[in-house]
């Protein structure tokens, strides 16, 4: 295999390997900066080496055994064996002295369990949510730094300090490499299942830039979700999110036209809809109702994207049934924008006057002052109710708050064709 090829190989592979190595080396030297950087070493040292000798049939294990060997050197330079030695149950000499497949044994645990403990770490609600997003595309997803700076479209510089604060106020504040217990579980499992929600939400609609979708954090949000469903089998709401991610995920090929163009769901071909998404995002939603006693919003934004799945039409579409999700979910989360998407639901239940009156509403509502989707909203009904110059304002305003540029030109569009009079 020619060198290049090798090396793409390479780093596949420790895209898929790293979270592991990670962490199970935070497990060993409870710092995650330093176990990134020894994960590094380890994908230094295939470079040099497996392009003559070979990818090793379990390269996964090579990287593991390289990278552990390199943070036992570590644990002696810093002279922490000592302190590590009480940990695992050997005395000081019995860990200077022993074989390093010995050492490396007694240093094993679970991999779920390192896992489970690094997506709590790096979600940690001590940082803040930019940099717990950084920081968990950067371990957990794999990502370069630059590969998140272009995703969320903020300078490379920005991400790496992000990242670098992060770890430092992980150190500083000795935050714990466990999952939490007891009531703070679910408190810190809503910032973990929040931190995947975000990346996949900034996938799925991007907030700016010229894509309107941005399919690779998609997918890693959505393979995140799934290793979390593994590790928390018994946790309704993360099967609540791992559905409505798959759900929402079928739809990729049907929301842009040939170049690019955003599609709105009513106009969507849905024979392009992903079936196998759609029946794995159905299978989860049914494990989060059946270990649920209440309803959670994850789950309950899953039952909404599943009525779309399940409609073959726009025209069959549950919208009634919809508006009463949307009802549950406002009563559970109250937010500004569940009732924006109730008035929807209620325009395409009761008419587009419904849904109008719900929406002016909100107009005074602070979080939505600079949201364009409430001026957007209000032009598209106010288009179908014929008040087309009032409608063109609202959808003009809408176009100017956006920062993405593919929603602005479609909402310009929009917005000259209520100029000319003409239905949306």
């Amino acid at each position: 295999m020619p060198v290049a090829d090798v090396q793409r190989t390479i780093h596949a592979i420790f895209r898929i390997e790293s979270p592991k190595l990670i962490a199970g080396l935070t497990r060993m030297l409870r710092d995650v900066g330093l176990a990134e950087e020894l994960a590094q070493d380890a994908l230094l040292v295939a470079i040099e080496q497996w392009p003559d000798a070979g990818i090793p049939d379990n390269p996964g294990a090579w990287l593991m055994t390289t990278a552990k060997r390199r943070a036992i050197d570590e644990l002696r330079r810093r002279k922490r064996v000592h302190e590590k030695h009480r940990e695992i149950g050997h005395t000081l000499e019995a860990v200077q002295h022993s074989p390093a497949q010995e050492i490396e044994a007694a240093l094993d645990d679970d991999i779920g369990d390192d896992l489970l403990r690094l997506v709590f770490t790096s979600c940690h609600p001590v940082l803040s949510t930019e940099a717990r997003l950084a920081l968990t595309l950067r371990l957990l997803g794999g990502l370069t730094t630059e590969e998140i700076a272009r995703a969320f479209l903020v300078p490379e510089p920005t991400v790496a300090q992000r990242i670098v604060r992060a770890k430092r106020t992980l150190a500083e504040q000795q935050v714990p490499f466990e999952v939490p217990r007891g009531p703070e579980l679910s408190a810190r499992l809503g910032s973990v299942l929040e931190v995947l929600y975000l990346i996949f939400n900034e996938g799925y609609s991007a907030t700016a830039g010229d894509d309107w979708m941005r399919p690779a954090l998609c997918d890693d949000a959505m393979r995140l979700g799934r290793v979390l469903a593994e590790l928390m089998p018994a946790e309704p709401e993360v099967h609540g999110l791992c559905a409505l991610m798959e759900i929402q995920a079928s739809r990729f090929k049907a929301r842009t036209g040939p170049n690019g163009e955003p599609i709105l769901l009513l106009e969507q071909d849905r024979s392009l809809w992903d079936q196998l998404l759609i029946q794995r995002g159905l299978a989860a939603l049914a494990r989060s109702e059946a270990l649920a006693g209440e309803a959670g919003p994850y789950h309950l934004q899953a039952a909404i994207a599943a009525c779309h799945a399940r409609a073959r039409t726009a025209d069959a579409t549950d919208w009634a049934g919809i508006a009463e999700l949307y009802a549950q979910l406002a009563r559970r989360t109250p937010s500004p924008v569940v009732e924006l998407n109730r008035a929807v639901a209620l325009s395409m239940a009761e008419g587009p006057q419904a849904g109008l009156v719900l929406v002016d509403s909100l107009r005074d509502e602070p979080a939505l002052a600079n949201y364009h989707l409430l001026p957007g909203v209000r032009g598209d009904l106010l288009a179908k109710l014929g008040r087309f110059e009032e409608a063109r304002v609202e959808l003009t305003r809408a176009a100017a708050l956006t920062r993405n540029a593919r929603e602005r030109t479609l909402l310009l569009e929009r917005a000259e064709k209520c100029a000319r009079g003409e239905a949306l």
